[in-house]
């Protein structure tokens, strides 16, 4: 096997793997089927304050995490197409920062959401 379709078997699993999990996440926790726990979701104070902080955040948050997921799977297409290793690691870049971004912003976006639930009196 050649080290550039070593190189590209490698990034698409990654990324597709990547891709997938984040749009189940997104789905799971946005419909409630995804817990509280400590290791998949947004994990911060105010959305472990409660389940109904938790699904509030996740409800807010699907779209921007979902986006990560598409942005990820975006790159992983990238690795089976017939373009240069430059183009290839550069797109993969490019995927990857986008994920992040989103990822960001829909943790940014739910722990307020999450903030808002906990500060309704009740």
């Amino acid at each position: 096997m050649s080290k550039d379709l070593a190189v590209r078997i490698l990034l698409f699993v990654v990324m597709s793997g990547s891709g997938a999990l984040l749009l189940w996440t997104a789905r799971a926790a946005a419909s409630g089927r995804l817990r509280r726990n400590q290791y998949a979701g947004i994990r911060v104070p105010s959305t472990m304050a409660s389940e109904e902080a938790w699904l509030a955040a996740h409800v807010r948050a699907r779209r921007p995490t979902m986006c990560a997921g598409y942005s990820s799977l975006g790159s992983a297409m990238l690795a089976v197409l017939p373009v240069s290793v430059p183009v290839l690691v550069v797109g993969v870049l490019l995927g990857c920062f986008a994920m992040l971004g989103f990822v960001l912003y829909g943790a940014r976006v739910g722990s307020r959401a999450a903030a808002e639930v906990s500060k309704r009196p009740g």
